[in-house]
């Protein structure tokens, strides 16, 4: 049977990114099932499809015995030699069975066939691309709102950015750039299968690793990050080189490192502080930019301190809604109080 559709898969090829083969693959299942259907006289039916040359071949395959006792799957030799004279007891023949048979219905449930595995192969396909990409920043282009969302196109394949995973000041219309990292990547056939977050501190650590390039060669290592998305964060650096002042390195000469990084988190504050493995010293560098004049443990085990400051250094200590102090706690990972002396 002449079958010319290999046009049709190079262009479905091209459109949805999967290979010819994979394609030809799917062609021949759903047309093997649907012939299956179709004749359904338990047979083996095997379908050879060349779309290089429109060739369609559907056959069942028989084995020659004595005595029919299955005649979906047997014959007798003298029936296997009407179709093949070179047929022998014990070996299988093909028996061609008129493809232009399998009818519009076939056809049909051939098709219908195709579109999913073609979708499968898709979904397949995306999750390989991205799945190792898990915890990377990627720049995509926003395409509309959907179910609490954004969708956001990424090297043609749908990403799902929620609106929990926006900054507060996040607006993105369409055609907008969206930079975000990927969070998940899901074996799923419904809706987006790639979920991408501005929130996370990961987020901000993949932007520090993209603007400062001590931080992405790792003679300046992040260390900790807490994060209030679109209000404050606190970044912990070191380095084991003592040529290095690492904070400075990651504002850079007046602020430009730093700032891109700001416009990108859409005004979002934040202090970058020294790390260091004396709690206390770490504590005092993560109330900044209050002064502190003194850091005390009040409980080893509790791991509890008391910072001391002076009467107009409270409020900046504490900071709005006491976001400075929480904040700096789940940095050092102690319970920090403020006293004012």
């Amino acid at each position: 049977m002449k079958v010319n559709v290999w046009n049709t898969i190079n262009q479905l090829s091209k459109e949805r990114g999967v290979e010819p083969r994979v394609i030809i693959k799917v062609i021949e299942e759903s047309l093997r099932i649907a012939a299956t259907r179709f004749f359904d006289q338990g047979e083996d039916i095997q379908v050879d499809f060349k779309p290089e040359k429109s060739e369609l071949r559907v056959y069942a395959v028989k084995k020659v015995v004595p005595e029919v006792t299955d005649p979906g799957r047997e014959i007798t030799l003298d029936e296997a030699l009407l179709h093949n004279p070179e047929a022998r007891l014990e070996e299988n023949i093909e028996i061609e069975l008129p493809a232009e048979t399998l009818g519009r219905i076939a056809a049909q449930a051939a098709k219908q066939a195709i579109f999913q595995k073609v979708r499968d192969a898709e979904l397949e396909k995306v999750y390989e691309e991205f799945a190792p990409r898990v915890g990377d920043i990627v720049t995509g282009v926003a395409r509309r709102s959907e179910d609490g969302g954004t969708i956001v196109e990424i090297s043609r394949t749908e990403a799902f950015l929620s609106d929990k995973d926006r900054l507060p000041r996040d607006e993105f219309r369409p055609g907008d750039l969206v930079k975000a990292l990927i969070t998940q990547v899901q074996k799923n056939s419904r809706g987006p299968q790639v979920f991408l977050s501005r929130t996370t501190p990961r987020f901000l650590s993949r932007l520090f690793e993209l603007e400062i390039p001590e931080v992405a060669a790792g003679t300046i290592k992040i260390k900790d990050i807490a994060r209030q998305p679109g209000e404050r964060a606190k970044v912990a650096v070191y380095s084991d080189d003592r040529d290095i002042d690492p904070v400075g390195a990651c504002i850079g000469v007046k602020g430009n490192r730093i700032l891109s990084i700001l416009k990108e988190l859409e005004g979002e504050k934040i202090d970058i502080i020294e790390w260091s493995s004396d709690p206390v010293t770490y504590a005092k560098a993560a109330l900044s930019p209050a002064k502190i004049n003194r850091v005390v443990i009040t409980s080893k085990e509790a791991k509890e301190m008391e910072a001391g400051v002076d009467q107009e250094q409270f409020s900046l200590a504490i900071g709005k809604k006491g976001l400075n102090v929480r904040l700096a706690s789940k940095l050092v990972g102690w319970k920090i109080s403020i006293k004012q002396e």
